[in-house]
């Protein structure tokens, strides 16, 4: 499966999530979820929002390729169908640098599973 099939990248699907979804939010990340009416068998797809606080161009693409690699790895668990943007909070970008990818991987896992409703 192609990974451009995993993101979300028109205007209008952003606003969808925004506006009807569910936020649930950490320290360092906050999510939105959207169940798709028209595709609800699809793969689930992500979009990111990386505010300029974060850093510069490089930093903050540096953040995306890391956070779209954790939910690459954790997309197979998801359900199916759903839509989900993914926002970073100030603080993120240095505290994965200093923790490394492991550490940012159950990060996002573990808003993802706030947003499922699996973590107390």
């Amino acid at each position: 499966m192609s990974r451009r099939q995993h993101r979300l990248s028109r205007s209008r699907d952003f606003d969808t999530v925004y506006r009807k979804g569910r936020s649930v939010s950490t320290r360092f990340l906050v999510l939105y979820s959207f169940p798709r009416e028209d595709d609800p068998d699809g793969s689930p797809r992500l979009g990111l929002a990386v505010s300029r606080q974060l850093g510069g161009a490089v930093e903050r693409n540096r953040l995306k390729r890391r956070l779209r690699a954790s939910f690459e790895e954790l997309a197979a668990g998801l359900p199916a169908g759903h839509d989900y943007v993914l926002i970073a909070r100030p603080g993120l970008a240095e505290a994965v640098e200093s923790r490394r990818f492991p550490w940012l991987t159950e990060r996002v896992d573990e808003v993802f599973r706030l947003a499922q409703g699996t973590v107390a």
